[in-house]
């Protein structure tokens, strides 16, 4: 197995980080953009954020067969297929003219999106050695909220300067030169045991991890936070767009460089869970996440920014913590492990914008604040079940093995 700090690891773990900087800088183009669209096409602004959250329901259903898949034919082939995938569709996102058509690419954009990380995770514990994991994994998420931040920020100003379709363009551009480094980067696995295809199999397994005590919370903590959290920025594009604020498309593009601080959080995460513990960490991201929510209530544009620079910190976090357990605490098909807690992750995110649709109706920005505590709330529950001491006792036995 591969140790921390060996040539072979950073090799492995930069191929997947910038694997991941492309993925997700595709995924969230649309958000700074979501009050353009909603005037460019008449809609809602509910409507408006179909164009993410469209992509992250179908990114997280393919999830499920993108993780079985590679259990048993190897995990770089579809990595790298998937990735050219999305750059094609990225291509095709530049000639949209109408809506219906934009969400049916953004829809197919989702399914190929899902490819890496349904299986980069898995890739790694099969790799490398369970601490090694643990600090690769939240490089890794890292990587997420970097490529979350830059497609963000390059769909805002490009938009600004040149028109909302050129930023597709764009993203497709810078995404099609990181699938070429990451094929000459990313290695064969070593240490990659396939297993067959069998269907029934791979329904017995989603079955096993579902039955999984140790998993199920941290499913659904992942889900909610995101849930709550990734939808949070949709609808504050609303607030910030309109008076006093009047942010263009591009200074909205900015608002998620918050996402630095949960670059932080989740190089932190491996760190801190060695020393205090997983469920500590989720734990502690929950109540990060309560704080910086109601930070954002204050009428300063600054205090709101510095509300969501907190946030992201607590998500990531918590995110980094749970991802890294589920996989050290899957005792069989890490990758069907991991694509689960994914699923539960991005359909988390495709529903929130619903549940927070009431809220925003209810009361606008005070109402969301309301409705993202009452989640946060909910997974610092899930974080203390975690604490139990059973499941203190497994992570520590995980981490003699290593």
């Amino acid at each position: 197995m591969i140790s921390y700090g060996s040539a072979s690891w950073w090799k492995i773990t930069l191929a997947l980080c910038l694997g991941s900087f492309m993925i997700f800088s595709n995924l969230y183009v649309t958000q700074p953009l979501l009050p353009t669209l909603a005037a460019e096409f008449s809609v809602s602004p509910l409507q408006a954020s179909y164009t993410l959250t469209i992509s992250t329901l179908t990114l997280g259903i393919a999830l499920i067969f993108y993780g079985s898949i590679s259990d048993a034919i190897g995990r770089r082939a579809l990595i790298l297929l998937s990735m050219c995938g999305v750059v094609a569709v990225g291509f095709a996102l530049s000639f949209v003219s109408d809506y219906s058509t934009l969400l049916i690419l953004r829809a197919l954009q989702g399914i190929l999106l899902a490819g890496l990380p349904a299986i980069a995770v898995a890739y790694m514990a099969d790799e490398f050695t369970p601490e090694a994991l643990m600090s690769a994994v939240g490089l890794y998420i890292a990587a997420n909220s970097l490529g979350g931040i830059s497609g963000r920020l390059i769909s805002g100003i490009t938009a600004e300067q040149l028109g909302w379709e050129k930023s597709f363009l764009v993203v497709a551009i810078l995404s099609a030169v990181l699938t070429l480094v990451v094929f000459v980067l990313l290695p064969k696995q070593q240490y990659f045991l396939p297993r067959s295809l069998n269907f029934n199999e791979i329904a017995k397994s989603m079955v096993g991890h579902l039955g999984n005590r140790k998993l199920i919370p941290a499913y659904l903590l992942g889900g909610l936070n995101f849930f709550a959290f990734v939808n949070q920025y949709s609808y504050i594009t609303f607030v910030l767009e309109a008076e006093p604020y009047s942010l263009t498309p591009k200074f909205l593009g900015l608002l998620f460089l918050t996402y630095l601080t949960g670059t932080l959080g989740s190089t932190f995460s491996g760190k801190f869970g060695k020393k205090f513990g997983q469920p500590q960490c989720m734990m502690a991201g929950s109540i990060i996440l309560i704080f910086g929510t109601l930070v954002t209530l204050f009428d300063s544009l600054i205090l709101i920014v510095l509300g969501f620079f907190i946030n992201a910190f607590g998500f990531f976090l918590a995110h980094s913590s749970a991802s890294s357990w589920v996989s050290r605490n899957a005792q069989h098909s890490k990758g069907a492990a991991s694509s689960l807690y994914l699923l539960f992750y991005y359909v988390g995110a495709s529903t929130g914008g619903i549940y927070l649709s009431y809220f925003w109706e209810w009361r606008f920005w005070e109402g969301v604040v309301f409705g993202s505590i009452l989640v946060f709330i909910t997974t610092f529950a899930l974080a203390l079940y975690l604490k139990k001491p059973s499941s203190r006792h497994t992570e520590e036995a995980n981490l003699q093995k290593a």
